[in-house]
Protein backbone atom coordinates (compact mmCIF):
# COMPACT_ATOMS: atom_id res chain seq x y z
CA UNK A 1 0.00 0.00 0.00
CA UNK A 2 2.78 2.39 0.94
CA UNK A 3 4.56 1.55 -2.32
CA UNK A 4 1.41 2.46 -4.28
CA UNK A 5 1.15 5.79 -2.45
CA UNK A 6 4.81 6.50 -3.20
CA UNK A 7 4.34 5.87 -6.94
CA UNK A 8 1.28 8.14 -7.07
CA UNK A 9 3.23 10.88 -5.34
CA UNK A 10 6.01 10.61 -7.92
CA UNK A 11 3.51 10.90 -10.79
CA UNK A 12 1.98 13.99 -9.20
CA UNK A 13 5.38 15.69 -8.75
CA UNK A 14 6.39 15.03 -12.37
CA UNK A 15 3.01 16.27 -13.60
CA UNK A 16 3.33 19.48 -11.61
CA UNK A 17 6.81 20.13 -13.01
CA UNK A 18 5.55 19.63 -16.57
CA UNK A 19 2.72 22.06 -15.97
CA UNK A 20 5.17 24.57 -14.56
CA UNK A 21 7.32 24.46 -17.69
CA UNK A 22 4.44 24.83 -20.17
CA UNK A 23 3.98 28.40 -21.51
CA UNK A 24 0.48 29.70 -21.49
CA UNK A 25 -0.21 31.24 -24.95
CA UNK A 26 -0.73 35.01 -24.84
CA UNK A 27 -4.07 36.39 -25.91
CA UNK A 28 -3.86 38.31 -29.18
CA UNK A 29 -3.62 42.07 -28.60
CA UNK A 30 -5.37 44.69 -30.68
CA UNK A 31 -3.09 47.62 -31.45
CA UNK A 32 -4.77 50.82 -32.58
CA UNK A 33 -2.56 53.49 -34.13
CA UNK A 34 -3.30 57.16 -34.58
CA UNK A 35 -3.40 56.67 -38.34
CA UNK A 36 -6.05 53.97 -38.12
CA UNK A 37 -8.12 56.20 -35.87
CA UNK A 38 -7.95 58.99 -38.43
CA UNK A 39 -8.97 56.62 -41.22
CA UNK A 40 -11.91 55.40 -39.14
CA UNK A 41 -12.99 58.96 -38.47
CA UNK A 42 -12.97 59.79 -42.19
CA UNK A 43 -14.95 56.66 -43.05
CA UNK A 44 -17.57 57.28 -40.36
CA UNK A 45 -17.96 61.01 -40.97
CA UNK A 46 -21.52 61.95 -41.77
CA UNK A 47 -22.28 64.91 -44.00
CA UNK A 48 -25.28 67.17 -43.80
CA UNK A 49 -28.03 66.98 -46.40
CA UNK A 50 -29.84 69.79 -48.21
CA UNK A 51 -33.22 68.40 -47.22
CA UNK A 52 -35.49 71.13 -45.91
CA UNK A 53 -33.09 73.97 -46.77
CA UNK A 54 -34.18 76.85 -49.00
CA UNK A 55 -32.04 77.45 -52.08
CA UNK A 56 -31.02 80.86 -50.71
CA UNK A 57 -29.78 79.54 -47.33
CA UNK A 58 -26.07 80.02 -46.67
CA UNK A 59 -24.19 76.77 -46.00
CA UNK A 60 -20.61 75.75 -45.29
CA UNK A 61 -19.58 73.63 -48.24
CA UNK A 62 -17.27 71.34 -46.23
CA UNK A 63 -20.30 70.19 -44.20
CA UNK A 64 -21.83 68.64 -47.32
CA UNK A 65 -18.84 67.13 -49.14
CA UNK A 66 -15.20 66.25 -48.56
CA UNK A 67 -14.42 66.21 -52.27
CA UNK A 68 -13.03 69.74 -52.52
CA UNK A 69 -9.68 71.41 -51.81
CA UNK A 70 -9.37 74.88 -50.24
CA UNK A 71 -6.80 77.67 -50.44
CA UNK A 72 -8.78 80.66 -49.20
CA UNK A 73 -6.40 83.42 -50.19
CA UNK A 74 -8.22 86.37 -48.61
CA UNK A 75 -7.84 84.75 -45.19
CA UNK A 76 -4.10 85.25 -45.75
CA UNK A 77 -1.86 87.97 -47.13
CA UNK A 78 -1.12 85.86 -50.22
CA UNK A 79 -3.39 87.84 -52.56
CA UNK A 80 -3.27 90.93 -54.74
CA UNK A 81 -4.42 93.10 -51.83
CA UNK A 82 -1.43 91.99 -49.75
CA UNK A 83 -3.82 92.00 -46.79
CA UNK A 84 -5.93 89.53 -44.83
CA UNK A 85 -9.60 90.52 -45.04
CA UNK A 86 -11.26 87.37 -43.67
CA UNK A 87 -10.90 86.45 -40.00
CA UNK A 88 -10.64 82.77 -40.90
CA UNK A 89 -10.67 80.54 -43.95
CA UNK A 90 -14.15 79.26 -44.79
CA UNK A 91 -16.10 78.57 -47.96
CA UNK A 92 -19.80 79.42 -47.74
CA UNK A 93 -22.30 79.64 -50.60
CA UNK A 94 -26.06 79.60 -51.07
CA UNK A 95 -27.61 76.11 -51.15
CA UNK A 96 -28.29 76.26 -54.90
CA UNK A 97 -24.66 77.18 -55.57
CA UNK A 98 -23.41 74.37 -53.33
CA UNK A 99 -25.61 71.82 -55.11
CA UNK A 100 -24.30 72.90 -58.52
CA UNK A 101 -20.69 72.81 -57.30
CA UNK A 102 -21.04 69.29 -55.93
CA UNK A 103 -22.60 68.08 -59.19
CA UNK A 104 -19.80 69.69 -61.22
CA UNK A 105 -17.15 68.26 -58.91
CA UNK A 106 -18.58 64.77 -59.22
CA UNK A 107 -18.04 64.99 -62.97
CA UNK A 108 -14.55 66.42 -62.55
CA UNK A 109 -13.59 63.52 -60.26
CA UNK A 110 -14.56 61.02 -62.95
CA UNK A 111 -11.88 62.71 -65.08
CA UNK A 112 -9.24 62.51 -62.35
CA UNK A 113 -9.43 66.11 -61.09
CA UNK A 114 -11.42 68.15 -58.58
CA UNK A 115 -12.19 71.75 -57.63
CA UNK A 116 -9.90 73.87 -55.49
CA UNK A 117 -11.34 77.10 -54.05
CA UNK A 118 -9.63 80.46 -53.68
CA UNK A 119 -12.76 82.39 -52.70
CA UNK A 120 -16.49 81.73 -52.22
CA UNK A 121 -19.22 83.85 -50.66
CA UNK A 122 -17.89 87.24 -49.57
CA UNK A 123 -19.78 89.34 -47.02
CA UNK A 124 -20.52 92.85 -48.27
CA UNK A 125 -18.62 94.31 -45.32
CA UNK A 126 -15.50 92.50 -46.60
CA UNK A 127 -16.17 93.99 -50.03
CA UNK A 128 -15.95 97.42 -48.39
CA UNK A 129 -12.61 96.43 -46.81
CA UNK A 130 -11.27 95.40 -50.20
CA UNK A 131 -12.55 98.59 -51.83
CA UNK A 132 -10.81 100.67 -49.18
CA UNK A 133 -7.50 98.98 -49.99
CA UNK A 134 -7.93 98.99 -53.78
CA UNK A 135 -10.71 101.40 -54.85
CA UNK A 136 -10.49 100.43 -58.49
CA UNK A 137 -13.50 98.78 -60.23
CA UNK A 138 -11.11 97.09 -62.64
CA UNK A 139 -9.94 94.88 -59.78
CA UNK A 140 -12.58 95.15 -57.02
CA UNK A 141 -16.35 95.47 -57.44
CA UNK A 142 -17.78 98.65 -55.93
CA UNK A 143 -19.41 97.51 -52.64
CA UNK A 144 -22.35 99.86 -53.15
CA UNK A 145 -23.37 97.83 -56.18
CA UNK A 146 -21.76 94.65 -54.90
CA UNK A 147 -20.77 91.51 -56.77
CA UNK A 148 -22.19 88.02 -57.13
CA UNK A 149 -19.58 86.99 -54.55
CA UNK A 150 -21.64 89.09 -52.11
CA UNK A 151 -24.75 87.17 -53.13
CA UNK A 152 -23.28 83.73 -52.45
CA UNK A 153 -23.34 82.76 -56.11
CA UNK A 154 -19.74 83.28 -57.27
CA UNK A 155 -16.59 81.25 -56.71
CA UNK A 156 -12.93 81.61 -57.64
CA UNK A 157 -11.54 78.19 -58.44
CA UNK A 158 -8.97 76.06 -60.21
CA UNK A 159 -8.53 72.33 -60.81
CA UNK A 160 -6.18 69.95 -59.01
CA UNK A 161 -5.40 66.28 -59.41
CA UNK A 162 -7.05 63.86 -56.99
CA UNK A 163 -3.76 64.01 -55.06
CA UNK A 164 -3.98 67.81 -54.82
CA UNK A 165 -1.49 68.98 -57.47
CA UNK A 166 -2.69 72.07 -59.34
CA UNK A 167 -3.23 71.86 -63.07
CA UNK A 168 -1.33 74.43 -65.12
CA UNK A 169 -3.61 77.38 -65.90
CA UNK A 170 -1.06 79.88 -67.17
CA UNK A 171 -1.24 82.37 -64.29
CA UNK A 172 -1.80 82.43 -60.56
CA UNK A 173 -5.17 83.37 -59.09
CA UNK A 174 -5.90 87.12 -59.28
CA UNK A 175 -3.40 87.79 -62.03
CA UNK A 176 -4.70 90.88 -63.80
CA UNK A 177 -3.37 90.78 -67.31
CA UNK A 178 -4.06 89.44 -70.80
CA UNK A 179 -2.48 86.07 -70.00
CA UNK A 180 -5.47 85.35 -67.70
CA UNK A 181 -8.08 86.09 -70.40
CA UNK A 182 -10.28 83.28 -71.68
CA UNK A 183 -9.95 84.58 -75.24
CA UNK A 184 -6.16 84.58 -75.13
CA UNK A 185 -5.23 81.50 -77.14
CA UNK A 186 -1.54 82.35 -77.43
CA UNK A 187 -0.73 79.83 -74.70
CA UNK A 188 0.62 76.26 -74.55
CA UNK A 189 -1.95 73.62 -75.50
CA UNK A 190 -1.89 72.07 -72.02
CA UNK A 191 -3.06 75.35 -70.49
CA UNK A 192 -5.76 75.82 -73.11
CA UNK A 193 -7.01 72.26 -72.54
CA UNK A 194 -7.12 72.71 -68.75
CA UNK A 195 -9.02 75.99 -69.02
CA UNK A 196 -11.41 74.43 -71.52
CA UNK A 197 -12.12 71.51 -69.19
CA UNK A 198 -12.83 73.91 -66.32
CA UNK A 199 -14.98 76.27 -68.36
CA UNK A 200 -17.07 73.74 -70.26
CA UNK A 201 -17.80 71.64 -67.19
CA UNK A 202 -18.77 74.63 -65.04
CA UNK A 203 -21.02 75.99 -67.79
CA UNK A 204 -22.70 72.59 -68.03
CA UNK A 205 -23.84 73.01 -64.42
CA UNK A 206 -25.18 76.54 -64.70
CA UNK A 207 -22.13 78.75 -64.22
CA UNK A 208 -20.81 81.46 -66.51
CA UNK A 209 -17.34 82.95 -66.70
CA UNK A 210 -15.75 86.39 -66.86
CA UNK A 211 -13.67 87.01 -69.98
CA UNK A 212 -10.67 88.44 -68.11
CA UNK A 213 -10.46 85.92 -65.25
CA UNK A 214 -10.07 82.19 -65.97
CA UNK A 215 -10.74 81.37 -62.28
CA UNK A 216 -14.03 83.24 -61.73
CA UNK A 217 -17.45 81.59 -62.12
CA UNK A 218 -20.95 82.92 -61.38
CA UNK A 219 -24.04 80.79 -60.95
CA UNK A 220 -26.65 82.13 -63.37
CA UNK A 221 -29.48 81.33 -60.95
CA UNK A 222 -27.92 83.61 -58.31
CA UNK A 223 -27.79 86.78 -60.40
CA UNK A 224 -30.99 88.24 -58.93
CA UNK A 225 -30.29 87.32 -55.30
CA UNK A 226 -29.83 90.08 -52.75
CA UNK A 227 -26.43 91.30 -51.59
CA UNK A 228 -25.78 89.80 -48.16
CA UNK A 229 -23.58 90.48 -45.18
CA UNK A 230 -24.00 87.12 -43.44
CA UNK A 231 -20.89 86.40 -41.33
CA UNK A 232 -19.79 82.92 -40.33
CA UNK A 233 -18.35 81.85 -36.98
CA UNK A 234 -14.71 80.85 -37.04
CA UNK A 235 -14.28 77.24 -35.89
CA UNK A 236 -11.11 75.36 -35.09
CA UNK A 237 -11.99 71.87 -36.34
CA UNK A 238 -12.63 71.62 -40.08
Amino acid sequence: MSRFILLCSLFLIVGCKENQTKKIPESPRRITTIDSVKITEVIERKFKTFEGLADTTFVRLADFSDGFVYDMRYATENNFLKAQVYECAECYTRVKTAKALIRANNEFKKKGVRIKFFDCYRPNSVQYKMWKIVPNPQYVANPVKGSIHNKGGAVDITLVSLEGDELEMGTDFDFFGKRAYHDNFDLPQEILDNRKLLKETMEKYGFWSIRTEWWHYNLSAASNDKIADFKWDCITNN
